[in-house]
């Protein structure tokens, strides 16, 4: 084995390491920051007894389900059962892979990108990996031999499908004006002018859809706590169950960091280190969430469907058609 190649085995591991650190930093920070803000836009404190400002709760929630008892149904499809919420949490890790966090930097001697890996495919990366994680909701639904949980796998399956269908088209634009599918070309083509301001439509079809995506409120139909207990995890305890519920911040995060990369100019910006600009940035749209989260109450499942389909598929196509239009005619 090369020096380069060894070098590049080891940098490549370090980045590794770090990404999933962080995000599993960041999956705990925002289990502690949604409790905190959602409190205080209801007028209430929110977590105070375990640690300062209830700092530790997360911690101390970790190891109440750590020492939970782990309980199979008698009935259940054991395999599927067991394996259904790594199905969930692995995708979404997997995902930023691809997704440039800063520009390149030098340590002792070498160029060091900040991307795990930049492939010229990481638009269709992204959505084949993504796209994979639906496969860990039906498999609970369904393994878990409970009406409440297969009724959530199946709302969540085909709330997955009307959703992730515009959520790639509201990307088509950003595709069609960087002709590129690379992440790092479709950042380096926002130096000037970020795509918010060139594709506003394809942002507010993108941030709608992503909200769905995660199932999150107002669109939460697959674990609606009032119709269905909850949902697709209704049978899951302990760990299994933290994994579905870390699953959901690491995919908030991720749909986070792929609106940063394609509308909100990824790391660029004055004065900041890159870094600091893309958490800067990815921060932003996480406190989105919970806001949406603490403001719109719960659609109708038939809503969420005739939104879908009958109000963001023609938008988005809509949105194609112009930019199309809007490029030929500029040359």
């Amino acid at each position: 084995m090369n020096k380069e190649l060894l070098v590049y085995l080891i940098i490549a591991c370090i980045k590794i390491f770090l990404v999933f650190g962080v995000i599993q930093l960041m999956v705990i920070s925002m289990i502690w920051l949604e409790r905190k803000i959602m409190a205080h836009m209801q007028v209430r404190l929110g977590p105070m007894r375990v640690g300062p400002h209830g700092l530790l709760q997360p911690i101390a929630d970790g190891i109440k389900l750590l020492f939970k008892e782990d309980i199979i149904p008698e009935k259940a499809s054991k395999l599927l059962f067991i394996l259904a919420p790594a199905m969930a949490m692995i995708p979404a890790l997997m995902t930023f892979a691809v997704i440039p966090f800063g520009d390149k930097v030098r340590i002792f001697g070498y160029n060091v990108d900040l991307v795990i890996t930049d492939i010229n495919i990481g638009f269709l990366y992204i959505f084949a990996v993504s796209s994979l994680g639906i496969y860990g909701i039906v498999m609970a639904g369904w393994a878990s031999n409970n009406k409440y949980s297969l009724l959530g796998g199946i709302r969540s399956s085909a709330q997955m499908i009307s959703y992730e269908l515009t959520l790639g088209l509201s990307l088509i634009g950003v595709v069609m004006l960087t002709e590129s599918l690379s992440l790092v070309d479709v950042v380096n083509a926002q130096a000037k002018l970020w795509n918010i301001v060139l594709q506003p439509v394809g942002f507010f079809i993108y941030a709608t859809s992503a909200i769905a995506e995660v199932n999150r409120c107002p669109f939460d139909l697959p674990e609606a706590e009032s119709e269905l207990v909850a949902g697709y995890h209704t049978e899951y305890s302990s760990m299994k169950f933290a994994m579905f519920f870390m699953a959901e911040y690491a995919n908030m995060i991720t749909v986070s960091a792929i609106a940063v990369t394609f509308f909100l100019g990824g790391w660029q910006g004055p004065f900041l280190p890159p870094v600091v600009w893309f958490m800067l940035k990815l921060s932003a749209c996480l406190f989105f969430f919970i806001w949406i989260r603490s403001t719109f109450p719960r659609l109708r499942y038939d809503q969420l469907m005739h939104f879908g389909w009958k109000f963001l598929l023609p938008l988005s196509l809509l949105n194609i058609i112009i930019t199309g239009l809007i490029i030929v005619i500029k040359g």
